[in-house]
């Protein structure tokens, strides 16, 4: 927002976007495919993020079915560790994701900030990371590419996992029980996706969070390598180690090649990661005595959902329910604190030169608890009967008089800020003409905008002591 120097400055309203009653914001992030921005439900008050994608490129790199698959997994999954999908819209041109809105960054910012994390505070995490697999996988559904950059962290140090775009649905195993399509982060990603024999979904996933952990307990990856076919060679390597049924407790770090001398609790991460004949299940990890440690399962209610309205965000007819317009609103600018400050006649330092001088008042204002709108309706309604022609431009009006005063014409002009989410400002200057004359018009403006004006209880009382008086 411009900086406004003085009452007599000028400045121009902002513009929103609106999609339905969600009223879009900044950009959070941006990706080939889509756009997520910041935005409000306006009739909840509450704050969303909408992902954003262009239909046209969607059809032209034959996504159809990822972008599906998506929106068809977060409409099942329904976690506290899980980011929540509120809703699914479109447009005839783009499609619309609104999700659960997150602020404590990337599970993989804090990694790459402080190093590796205090045991306490890595198996938390961890805890809610299995915690959330778990669920998808009951739920039929594989992530497919879970690391510390798709971990999302709320306000409260929650994680949430996020990015279901490489998810896997009950209906893509094929008949062998296994899934076949690669795909993954290489870091993350279990030997076993890559050699293209099909693989069981969840013990892909259970390596990730195997690798996931040792990287909240060290600070870096356990394989790691510039040559892509170097890296998988090592994943190999690691994936064929058996340590055998002896006890996690008693497992030599060695016996799965991790250059690093890790304490105990590392080898539940190094059990993990073992070959997929016996690397362990998420039952028994969660059974493992120092997952087990301040564990607090998860409380939350399950939800029946339907999926017959995802291909209705593709219906070409027009005929979807939740098909949307994207469109523009011109809204009053928006007037920070110190700039209100500087209006206030306590603080406003040009009030005590117009005193000094012998002059009255030049301007007045006022507040309002309605919409910019109706505002702008009412001082219209208003001025038209006493004489005034009134030109509008957005959220400023020029309100300029038919009969010649003592110096000329009587203009007034009226400016509307926004000065908190649902209060206005209205700012009555008068730019041209006698300013006795602009009291006598604001006086009788006032009459017709008493529906309008915001008093406080103060002003309440003084009215009925002092009969009507101009706000100041």
């Amino acid at each position: 927002m411009s900086s406004r120097g003085s009452s007599s400055s000028s400045s121009s309203s902002s513009s929103r976007t609106r999609v339905g009653k969600y009223e879009l914001g900044r950009t959070l992030g941006e990706g080939t495919f889509a756009k997520v921005k910041f935005a409000r439900n306006v009739e909840k008050g509450e704050n969303v993020a909408i992902k954003i994608l262009d239909k046209e490129k969607v059809l032209k790199h034959k996504m159809i079915g990822q972008i599906k698959r998506e929106i068809s997994t977060m409409k099942l999954i329904r976690h506290p560790n899980v980011i929540r999908m509120y809703e699914v819209m479109a447009s005839k041109t783009k499609i619309y994701i609104v999700l659960e809105f997150v602020t404590g960054g990337e599970l993989f910012d804090k990694i790459a900030r402080n190093g590796r994390l205090k045991e306490d505070e890595a198996r938390k995490y961890f805890q809610q990371l299995v915690n959330a697999v778990d669920y998808c996988h009951s739920r039929g559904v594989f992530h497919r590419d879970l690391k510390p950059e798709n971990l999302l962290l709320d306000a409260n140090g929650v994680l949430k996992v996020s990015d279901f775009g490489l998810s896997a649905l009950p209906q893509q195993v094929r008949e062998d029980g296994l899934l076949h399509t690669t795909c993954g982060t290489p870091n993350y990603v279990a030997p076993e996706v890559i050699n293209n024999k099909g693989y069981d979904g969840a013990k892909a996933d259970l390596w990730s969070c195997g690798v996931i952990l040792f990287v909240l307990m060290a600070g870096y990856l356990p394989f790691e390598e510039s040559n892509l076919m170097a890296l998988y060679k090592k994943c190999e390597e690691a994936n064929q180690k058996d340590p055998g049924p002896q006890s996690l407790d008693s497992m030599p770090v060695s016996s799965c090649s991790f250059d690093i001398n890790l304490h105990s609790s590392c080898k539940l991460a190094i059990r993990i990661v073992v070959q997929m004949s016996s690397r362990i299940t998420i039952a028994e990890v969660i059974e493992n005595e120092w997952f087990k440690k301040g564990y607090k399962p998860p409380s939350f209610e399950s939800a029946d959902v339907s999926l017959d309205d995802v291909d209705a965000i593709f219906d070409e007819s027009g005929e979807s329910q939740n098909l949307v317009v994207e469109r523009r609103e011109e809204r009053p600018i928006t007037m920070n604190a110190f700039e209100l400050i500087s209006k206030s006649q306590g603080l406003n330092l040009g009030s005590l030169f117009e005193k000094q001088m012998g002059l009255v008042k030049r301007e007045t204002r006022f507040t309002s608890k309605c919409p910019a709108s109706e505002i702008i309706s009412k001082i219209e309604e208003a001025a038209m009967p006493l004489g005034f022609d009134v030109k509008k431009n957005n959220n400023k009006m020029k309100l300029q008089g038919e009969k010649t005063g003592r110096k000329g014409h009587l203009s007034v002009a009226t400016e509307i800020f926004e000065v908190a989410p649902s209060i206005c400002m209205v700012e009555l200057r008068k730019s041209g003409g006698d300013t006795l004359e602009f009291h006598k018009f604001y006086k009788n403006l006032s009459t017709g905008l008493k529906d309008i004006v915001w008093k406080s209880g103060e002003d309440e009382k003084e009215e009925m002591n002092d009969g009507a008086a101009m706000p100041s």
